[in-house]
């Protein structure tokens, strides 16, 4: 009985693929993804439960998607862009104050104990003339 090619390369393909999905970014990306898509149900209801009507507390007018204006007979509604605008706001606003910067804060802290020092960041400037003054010493080296 002559082995089947076919199977081979079959198992050859889902080998790959089962170490594609078992690296560690992907796994990593599909928690993100999950635990992003719980975290902005929680933001807009955060918005649209509190932060909205505080606005409406402000402003007056509590249903914001029937907002619009006109011009030359087209109307434009901005309610509704208004209210996303503010929910992604304060979803990146409570990404960066939630995880972003403790995140930096344990990170540098951590670094500190250790005693890592600081890396220096040079500007694109400073690179771009490190690179000409390396292109430079090549061409009179020649």
């Amino acid at each position: 009985m002559a082995a089947d090619p076919t199977r081979g390369r079959l198992v050859t393909l889902f080998s790959g693929f089962k170490k594609f999905l078992m690296r560690g970014n992907v796994v990593d990306l599909a928690v993100a993804v999950v635990m992003g898509a719980a975290f902005g149900a929680i933001v807009k209801s955060l918005v649209s439960d509190i932060i909205m009507p505080l606005i409406t507390a402000i402003f007056g007018k509590q249903d914001y998607t029937k907002l619009t204006f006109t011009i030359n007979k087209s109307s434009f509604a901005y309610g509704d862009l208004l209210t996303n605008v503010i929910s992604f706001v304060s979803i990146a606003a409570a990404v960066y104050f939630l995880i972003v910067m403790p995140l930096n804060h344990l990170n540098d802290r951590r670094k500190a104990r250790l005693g890592i020092p600081e890396q220096a960041t040079a500007t694109e400037k400073e690179l771009l003339a490190e690179i000409r003054d390396l292109l430079a010493s090549q061409r009179n080296s020649n």
